[in-house]
């Protein structure tokens, strides 16, 4: 399993480990995409393509912007 975590949004959740998953996996099962997410796994930055591993510890920070 991976456990997540929704910075600022009351989000937790785990989701069941799949071989060949990618941090953008994760982003898209609670809502996010590559655009409107930063993903920290297990306590580092993570890139859209970085692999994720059963048992990690995924981090989603939303992305403010605007002008």
């Amino acid at each position: 399993m991976i456990k997540i975590k929704v910075i600022g949004r009351k989000i937790e959740k785990e989701l069941e480990y799949q071989k060949g998953m990618k941090v953008k996996d994760v982003l898209k099962a609670v809502g996010f995409n590559t655009e409107s997410g930063i993903a920290k796994v297990n306590g580092k930055v993570a890139l859209e393509d970085d692999s994720i591993k059963d048992n990690d510890y995924v981090e989603v920070i939303p992305v403010v912007s605007g002008g």
